[in-house]
């Protein structure tokens, strides 16, 4: 406690003009009691000395007129509209004014609940996991739930693309035993590509599942915590409950455990908000579902091609053989899980998703291709160029080939591009490789090293 002198002292020093370090340093006292003996006279301890007013002072008005309209505009558009119209100072006056004349407005509490089969919450996760060899690694994986009777379906994914969420959208769909009305995300990009303003723009693989699955999704609002509240705590109660309690001796034990950890807390486990297992409210929610009208495994993703000046369809790295004939022709590549199918107006084609070497081609569609390809030499380096795409093995062969044969290694390529179309490219891989291994280069060896008595161990 200080007496009627200190505290008379110090408001004359400050009333002087001085600042509230030099006050507690002339009076000999902390400068938070400075603070404390000026409040309890009335006095604003921070209030600024007599001088020239802040840069930011005559735009006050103004600030509060953008406020009035529009109350949780960010600081920095109002920073932006303020230098529209000639506002000459830095971003920290306006920040200041803008946290001291903004209202604040709690708005009530809006809990999102549930209809049964009215709508799952789905997102995204990941977590750093440690393995009992010591080795570690950050999994991915997707979590989605039915919000009436909080039915879990967690899966690890590869990623967190476009692809990998439909899948597990999908499987989350094939273990509810339906699709929900409608399925609410966090504003992925994998969903939604620009989620602001009156227009939405979709990413156009997502929306045509959606148009498929006859579901309807939602998105949460921006900068709207209690929406998505709901949704990313699926994700943190997914990481408490199981990836931060459990041990895992490897990555096929870690998906193991995911599974029988889904029956538990669906079958077993009775949920906080329901008091319930889900299992018992599911049977109810089931029968408000709705039923998928594909079977997931055999769903296939869309995205738009155009066939290559070359023949060839481009996607993810991979190319894919068509007719020369599609050559310039826009065409639907459709991607299932293990194999590829492109249509165009005139053609549809199936090949194999991961082929060897990163690329497909069909028989028929290189000699349809040679076909249109004029010139002797220009026939020549085209059959060669199917031939390098065999691989790196290829590649080889044909150096130690045409340094071997210089004058007649054409002869060669033309019997090798036979012998590709009639084996196929793995087949050949492995025929070059044994050539290589021992020394020979011509087309001759190399069909000796397809013939069949190879396979039983005889070599020449």
């Amino acid at each position: 406690m200080y007496d009627e002198m200190k505290r008379h002292e110090i408001a004359v020093l400050h009333g002087a003009g001085l600042s509230v370090r030099q006050v507690a340093k002339k009076a000999r006292v902390s400068r938070n009691t400075v603070r404390k003996i000026l409040r309890d006279s009335g006095v604003d301890p921070e209030r600024r000395p007599v001088g020239r007013p802040p840069v930011a002072t005559p735009f006050e008005a103004a600030v509060r007129a953008i406020l009035v309209e529009n109350w949780d505009l960010p600081s920095v558009e109002v920073l932006r509209r303020l230098r529209e119209r000639g506002y000459p100072g830095g971003k920290n006056p306006i920040y200041q004014m803008v946290r001291r004349l903004r209202p604040i407005i709690t708005p009530p509490m809006v809990r999102f609940e549930g209809l049964a089969g009215e709508f799952s919450q789905n997102d995204f996760g990941s977590i750093r996991v440690g393995y009992d060899d010591g080795t570690t690694e950050t999994p991915h994986f997707f979590a989605s739930r039915l919000k009436w009777s909080r039915w879990v379906h967690v899966e690890v994914v590869p990623d967190e693309k476009v692809e990998a969420l439909v899948r597990a959208l999908l499987a989350s769909f094939a273990a509810f035993g339906g699709v929900p009305l409608c399925c609410v995300f966090d504003n992925p990009k994998t969903v939604v590509i620009s989620p602001y303003g009156d227009q939405i723009q979709w990413n156009e693989t997502f929306a045509q599942v959606a148009l498929d699955y006859r579901f309807v999704a939602e998105l949460c609002t921006p900068r709207r915590g209690q929406e998505k509240g709901a949704v990313e705590n699926l994700v943190g109660f997914v990481k408490k409950n199981f990836f931060l309690v459990r041990r895992f001796h490897d990555r096929a034990d870690l998906e193991t455990q995911l599974g029988q950890w889904n029956h538990e807390v669906n079958e077993v486990r009775p949920c906080r908000a329901t008091g319930v297992t889900p299992l018992a409210r599911m049977a109810e929610e089931r029968a408000r579902l709705r039923p998928l009208p594909f079977r997931p495994s055999e769903y296939a993703l869309r995205f738009p091609v155009r066939v290559g000046p070359t023949g060839w369809v481009l996607f993810r790295g991979v190319r894919y053989s068509m007719p020369a004939e599609a050559i310039g022709v826009s065409g639907t590549l459709y991607l299932y899980r293990d194999r590829v199918r492109i249509m165009t107006d005139r053609y549809d084609v199936a090949h194999p998703r991961t082929p060897l070497n990163g690329v497909s081609t069909l028989p028929h569609h290189a000699t349809s291709a040679l076909a249109a390809v004029s010139g002797r030499r220009a026939q020549l380096y085209y059959k060669r160029q199917r031939l390098f795409e065999v691989g790196p093995v290829a590649e080889a062969f044909l150096t130690e080939l045409v340094h071997a044969r210089p004058n007649t290694w054409a002869v060669d390529v033309h019997r090798l591009f036979e012998l590709l179309l009639e084996h196929g490219a793995e087949r050949m891989a492995e025929a070059f490789q044994h050539a290589l291994d021992r020394g020979w280069h011509s087309a001759e060896l190399v069909e000796l090293a397809l013939a069949p008595s190879r396979k039983m161990g005889v070599t020449a």
